[in-house]
């Protein structure tokens, strides 16, 4: 019963990710809303930089965001 019950799961994510594979293309109207400022994974400009200083700190080093040399003295 649980292995039938996986199976039947498994399918519908399947179908459902597969529901999602062909959405279209963004209209050219339609890119001026998805370059403002709120549509970013990094919304807050100053709440990047304040993670971004708090990473340079962990690494012990300046320019610890994708830079290669770390402060642990690997490259």
């Amino acid at each position: 019963m649980k292995f039938c019950l996986f199976k039947l799961l498994a399918l519908a994510a399947v179908l459902s990710l597969g529901a999602c594979a062909n959405l279209g293309q963004v209209n050219p109207w339609e890119k001026g809303h998805l370059a403002k400022p709120e549509m970013t994974f990094e919304g807050d400009r100053l709440d990047t930089a304040f993670a971004e200083h708090v990473y340079g700190s962990k690494e012990g080093s300046s320019g610890g965001a994708g830079v290669g040399g770390g402060g642990c003295g690997c490259n």
